[in-house]
């Protein structure tokens, strides 16, 4: 019985005593790599998919039709917009190419309002200047979806007065190759 209790007083010392030498290795988990930007997800050539135009009051007023579906209409198909970045994958032009109605500035410069996925699941905005110091803005495009498992770029165009939002073109969008 006495050889029993010493085992048992023993035992739980000698656990104690092998785990704080497997603590103490340590675990080699690769060289770091920075984290993957919004701007490498989203540069690049983009080709229209769809648009649809969002009537907002409508929309906020539970009255149909609220969306309509301009893909096929005004030359909206021919649609293009690339996002450029420098060799650091910072964002430096962008250009619109199609014979589609202009609905924010044909080309300038673009940057995200932060570089990574938002923590509050928001929409990133991307904000369009003129300069290319970025102090003249044009516009603004707000990121609703963004390439992963599949590859659509979706964008989305709001206009509004007094701080009331009126009408939105979404643009889904996929690479143009």
């Amino acid at each position: 019985m006495k050889a029993l209790r010493s085992l048992c007083a023993f035992l739980p010392l000698l656990v104690v005593f092998l785990v704080s030498f497997v603590a103490c290795n340590d675990t080699d988990d690769g060289s770091y790599v920075a984290p993957i930007t919004t701007y490498e997800k989203i540069k690049g050539s983009w080709a229209l998919k769809s648009l649809q135009q969002v009537d907002e009051i409508a929309k906020a007023n539970s009255q149909s039709p609220s969306e309509m579906t301009l893909t096929d209409q005004f030359g909206f198909s021919t649609f293009t917009i690339t996002l450029n970045v420098d060799a650091n994958n910072l964002p430096t032009t962008y250009a619109v190419g199609g014979s589609a109605p202009a609905l924010f500035a044909s080309n300038g410069y673009w940057e995200l309002d932060f570089p990574y996925p938002n923590a509050n699941a928001t929409p990133a905005l991307i904000h369009l200047y003129s300069d290319a110091a970025k102090t003249q803005r044009t516009g603004g495009l707000y990121v609703t979806a963004v390439p992963s498992a599949t590859q659509i770029l979706e964008l989305r165009l709001t206009r509004s007065t007094q701080g009331v939002p009126f009408v939105s073109y979404v643009y889904s969008l996929s690479p143009a190759n």
